[in-house]
Parts: structure tokens; C-alpha cells; sequence
């Protein structure tokens, strides 16, 4: 399986089959090159235009953008319900955790969360592989509050997410406060990670190029 990081939230996840599992796709005004190629498979974790731009997709490919249990495109997801502020979504509305069974590995993509999880939204996540996390805050998790929720959730390997580059011009904080506030992290020379065979260690955090 490969997971290339795309910029912001979006990651293109491709399995041992071919398949293609888009998350959280962003529109021009981003900052990094949309993606405009074939999928199987896309999820939206909540509708805003840095994270449901759809438009430019080739094929016919599955979007879900709701809670509930599915099977799109041969792989089993779940859509679990959250918020994008610690306001109970007053602020900034309701966001979509996903799960996803990829060979073998349950990944979690918590979109653009903006609280800490309670025991019932740890107890539906259930054990995580790989989780994709927010931490850049003002509009999601902070990096002290995504170290709270990572150790929560006690993953094996975590790709930090939405967080300030050279490349994009919103007002969020850079990856080093998540990093000052973990350990194990290690920074990968491309923005793409190969995973093969079982996963060692927990909360091993690996820190992708972004994209040019």
C-alpha cells in the first residue's frame, strides 16, 4: 500500500490491487495542485471547499460524505460522527471521522477535528493502524490537542496533516508544536510512504514532504 500526502488533509491511498482512495480533496485556492486523476473511492469529512472539491475527478468514482457503515469499491468504511470546533459544531459545524480496512490495515482520518475524543468516540474508532491527524489549529486540533487525541487513540503510525507549509496561506501553526509534544517522530524525504508488512512500535510518527 502507498499513502501520498497531497497537501492539507488530502491523501491519495492506493492498495495492493491499484484501487485508489481519495480523502478529502481541496479546490485551487489551497495552495497545491489539485488532483484531477482517476478514483475508486472518496470521502469528505465535511463540506467545505478546502475539503469537498470534487469537480475536476475523472471516472465515476464512490464519494461518501455521511456517517454509517459502508462498502464502496470493495473496501469496508466507516463514518463516524464528530465536530470541527469544541463547540458541539456551534462554530464551524459537524466534521466525519473515516475508517477504512486497506490491506489489512485500519486507517483513520479524522478530517478536520477540532476536540478531544470522548471514551465512546475512542470506543467506536477501536484499534488504528494508521491515523492521518490534524494539527495545525485555529480551525482544527492544535499540536498539543492532537498529542492528547494520538496518545488517546494509541495508533501504530501517525502522518500529521493540515498544518502550515510554504505552500499554503492559512492562518494554522506548523507541525513542530505536535512534534515537541510527542516523540518517535521522523521526517520522510517525499510525500509518498510505502507500508509493507506488520507495523512496529506505537505512535511512531512519520512527517511526508509536502507536495510541490
Amino acid at each position: 500500500m502507498e499513502i501520498t500526502w497531497l497537501g492539507h488533509s488530502s491523501f491519495l491511498i492506493v492498495d495492493s490491487k491499484g484501487r485508489k482512495i481519495l480523502t478529502d480533496p481541496f479546490d485551487e485556492t489551497v495552495g497545491y495542485k489539485v488532483f484531477n486523476d482517476e478514483v475508486d473511492l472518496v470521502t469528505i469529512s465535511h463540506n467545505h471547499f478546502d475539503h469537498n472539491y470534487t469537480n475536476l475527478l475523472k471516472g465515476n468514482p464512490e464519494i461518501i460524505k455521511e456517517i454509517g457503515l459502508f462498502y464502496k469499491a470493495d473496501i469496508a468504511v466507516q463514518g463516524i460522527p464528530s465536530y470541527h470546533d469544541s463547540a458541539k459544531g456551534a462554530k464551524r459545524g459537524e466534521n466525519i471521522i473515516y475508517t477504512l480496512i486497506v490491506d489489512n490495515y485500519k486507517i483513520c482520518h479524522l478530517g478536520d477535528l477540532g476536540h478531544l475524543l470522548s471514551e465512546e468516540d475512542l470506543r467506536k474508532l477501536g484499534e488504528v493502524d494508521i491515523l492521518l491527524i490534524p494539527v495545525g489549529g485555529n480551525y482544527t486540533l492544535d499540536g498539543k490537542e492532537a498529542a492528547i487525541v494520538a496518545k488517546a487513540i494509541n495508533s501504530k503510525l501517525i502522518i500529521p496533516m493540515h498544518y502550515k507549509t510554504p505552500y499554503v496561506g492559512f492562518d494554522i501553526d506548523g507541525v513542530e508544536n505536535f512534534i515537541t509534544n510527542m516523540k518517535n517522530a521522523e521526517r520522510v524525504k517525499s510525500n509518498t510512504l510505502k507500508i509493507e508488512g506488520p507495523l512496529e512500535g506505537l505512535n511512531v510518527i512519520k512527517i511526508l514532504d509536502p507536495p510541490m
